[in-house]
C-alpha cells in the first residue's frame, strides 16, 4: 500500500516575499497531489498576524483532512503562539510532543502521531510520524536530534515499525542524515531537494527520512505557482510504501 506524505513549513500562512496571508494559496501550493498525511511547521494559533486563527483546523478544512493535531510551542507577542501540526486522512490514534529543547534557546519540539492507516483489504496498521523542527545553528540542530532519538517515544519502536521523519530540519549542507540518523537506519532520497527560499530555492533545508517497514518510493517539490509565493519554504511531497 502507498501513501502521500507532505512536509511543508507554511511560515503561519504567510508569504515570504509579498507578507500576505493567504490560508488557500498553501491548499492550493499542495492540493492537486492530495497528500494522505500533512507534516506542518510554524502553524499559528490565536495569533494576531494571522487573524487569531487556529490554522490546523482552517488547513484541515481546505485539504479536506479531518484528523488534526497540533502541539504549540513558542508564544508570540500580542498573544498566541505556534508550533507543529499533523493533519492526516487516517484516524490518529495517539500523539506526543517530544521537547528537544536546549536550555536558553528558542523552545523546539517532535510532534510524534501515531496514524492508523486501512489497508485494500480491509486490514489496519499504525504508521508512525514525527513532524520536527530543528534550529538555526549546527550545534543546536545535533543537540536537538540526540534528544529526539533519546526520547523514549523513538526508543520504544520496534526497528521494523513503520516510521517516517519530515520537517524542516535546516541543514542546509545535509550533514545531519549521515551523521546521525543513518546509523539509527533511517533512509533519505539520494539527492536534497532544494525548498529555501521558496521564490527561488538554493538551500535544502527540508527532508523526508523512512526506517522499518515504511519504503521511500519517491520524494518531489511542489513547483506549483502557489508554492513561489504561500510560504518562504516549498513543501516535499513523499511517495511511501508499506511494506
Amino acid at each position: 500500500m502507498s501513501i502521500t506524505i507532505a512536509s511543508y513549513n507554511i511560515h503561519k500562512c504567510i508569504g515570504g516575499v509579498d507578507r500576505r496571508y493567504d490560508p488557500a494559496r498553501v491548499r492550493n501550493a499542495l492540493a492537486p497531489q492530495a497528500p494522505d498525511i500533512l507534516l506542518l511547521q510554524e502553524v499559528d494559533e490565536g495569533a494576531r498576524r494571522s487573524l487569531r486563527h487556529r490554522q490546523v483546523d482552517v488547513l484541515g478544512d481546505l485539504f479536506g483532512l479531518p484528523h488534526r493535531v497540533f502541539f504549540p510551542n513558542v508564544t508570540v507577542r500580542g498573544g498566541g503562539h505556534y508550533g507543529n501540526a499533523v493533519l492526516s486522512r487516517f484516524p490518529i490514534t495517539e500523539a506526543v510532543n517530544i521537547d528537544v529543547t536546549i536550555p536558553w534557546t528558542k523552545r523546539r519540539s517532535v510532534l510524534h502521531a501515531r496514524i492508523r492507516v486501512r489497508e485494500p483489504d480491509g486490514s489496519s496498521r499504525t504508521i508512525h510520524v514525527f513532524n520536527l523542527h530543528l534550529g538555526l545553528s549546527q550545534r543546536l540542530r545535533v543537540a536537538q536530534l540526540r534528544r529526539f532519538l533519546a526520547s523514549p517515544p523513538f526508543l520504544k519502536l520496534h526497528s521494523r515499525a513503520p516510521i517516517v521523519l519530515a520537517g524542516d530540519f535546516n541543514d542546509a549542507r545535509s550533514r545531519l542524515g549521515e551523521m546521525l540518523l543513518a546509523p539509527q537506519g533511517f533512509r533519505s532520497a539520494a539527492k536534497r531537494l532544494k525548498t529555501f527560499p521558496a521564490i527561488a530555492p538554493v538551500r535544502g533545508l527540508d527532508a523526508v527520512y523512512v526506517r522499518g517497514d515504511a519504503e521511500l518510493i519517491e520524494v518531489g517539490r511542489s513547483n506549483l505557482p502557489a508554492a513561489r509565493w504561500a510560504s518562504d519554504h516549498r513543501p516535499l511531497l513523499a511517495e511511501i510504501r508499506l511494506r
